[in-house]
């Protein structure tokens, strides 16, 4: 079972990469107050361009990093990815100003790509029937990851130097290079049908009009998870919370979304498997929609803690699924390109959903910011909707035709 031994080292690996990008996000403005920034107007724009430096740039270069393992393997690819952030985790921790940290904190995205290459492996190797299940699984390894790296990032500076926090990220990461250097395998002998097979898949004409439609959907739903979670501490302080527990209850506002997902991305994934991943983004990303429309008329923080756990419940198994559709609609020598595509425009959609969130909260309410995206995420279901319909009549007619 090759492909599963690859899973397990992919679960862990994209784990400990998760920690270590986001074990900073509550330090950071700390950190870049110490190498120079004053005031907090300056200190808050660096930090924002320190965040956002790596989804950029980690945006930019996905695709060619899904084109190159297609050419090349997935495994030399989570080697180079895995040293990169050994590399770049350390030398952030060296920094001397906030100009080499901005500059260090692109190196990372550039550098790294290690949870995206493993995307691409495990869609590349898993058998198509479990590709739902198997990318459910890495999905809440990744997803556990940004759970765990802010609550260790809010711990140790008060135990440990900051920069040390960065140098024993390094060396974290430093082990899961050896694990993927050892353990993680590809495919030692290439019989007859399975040459065939990868020849069938690789002259495949990919059905673009599916693959784009996913490729939006990635970027609609980090966007719009992306809306929402800067403005939850801002509207918890607007239910009535004093102003002691506004932090702790807004994290535990997003601690509860993220463990929703983390419990649904397998599960979602093995429906997936059964009834049709596209069914299951359909289904998804209507009920999630729904879901944010009570979001907006809530009157207690546990009320919108619970609806925030159940739309959790809902988006865990999106990009999974996202994934699987897109991997069952190319060939096989097109593969880690095309979920490389699909990492640029998640990445994307980190970039903008904050910005008009912001944007959209300041001129018009926080309200009407979780009324806007419960309006494109419905929008976006009724969309993929059309399309599963299209899809149907079109097997339907294969058949006929056969017959």
């Amino acid at each position: 079972m090759q492909w599963q031994r690859n899973l397990a080292i992919c679960f862990f690996g994209s784990f400990v990469n998760i920690i270590a990008m986001t074990v900073l996000l509550p330090f950071l403005p700390i950190y870049v107050e110490h190498l120079g920034a004053t005031g907090d107007a300056e200190i808050a724009r660096w930090s924002g361009i320190a965040y956002a430096a790596t989804f950029l740039s980690a945006a930019l270069v996905a695709p060619l990093w899904g084109h190159l393992a297609d050419r090349y393997g997935s495994r030399q690819n989570l080697i180079r990815a895995s040293f990169g952030m050994v590399v770049s985790m350390g030398l952030i921790g060296m920094a001397q100003n906030v100009e080499q940290l901005v500059a260090l904190r692109l190196l990372v995205g550039l550098a790294g790509g290690y949870t995206s290459g493993s995307y691409v492996l495990v869609a590349a190797q898993t058998p198509k029937e479990r590709s739902g299940w198997a990318l459910g699984m890495l999905s809440s390894g990744i997803m556990a990851g940004g759970l765990v790296g802010p609550l260790l990032g809010g711990v140790l500076p008060t135990v440990m130097d900051i920069r040390t926090i960065f140098l024993g990220a390094s060396g974290l990461i430093f082990f899961n290079f050896l694990a993927t250097c050892l353990f993680i395998t590809s495919p030692k002998g290439v019989t007859k049908s399975s040459k065939a097979k990868v020849a069938s898949e690789a002259v495949v004409r990919p059905d673009m009009s599916v693959v784009l439609t996913m490729l939006l959907v990635a970027m609609i739903l980090m966007m719009a998870n992306m809306s929402i979670e800067p403005i939850v501490t801002l509207y918890v302080r607007t239910l009535g919370v004093d102003t002691q527990s506004v932090t702790w209850l807004a994290g535990l506002c997003m601690a509860a979304s993220a463990l929703g997902s983390i419990l649904s991305a397998p599960r979602l994934g093995k429906l997936a498997d059964r009834i049709g991943a596209l069914k299951v983004v359909v289904v998804c990303l209507g009920v999630a929609g729904l879901l944010l429309i009570p979001q907006a008329l809530v009157t207690e923080v546990w009320q919108l803690i619970v609806l925030r756990l159940a739309m959790g419940l809902a988006l865990g198994g999106l990009i999974p699924c996202v994934l699987a559709v897109i991997r069952q609609n190319v060939g096989a020598n097109k593969v880690g390109k095309m979920l490389g595509y699909a990492t640029s425009a998640q990445y994307l959609g980190q970039v903008v959903g904050p910005v008009l969130g912001g944007f959209a909260a300041g001129s018009l309410g926080l309200r009407f910011v979780f009324g806007a995206t419960s309006l494109v995420l419905l929008v976006t279901a009724g969309w993929c909707l059309l399309l599963l319909l299209r899809s149907r009549r079109a097997a339907d007619g294969a058949q006929l035709s056969e017959g």
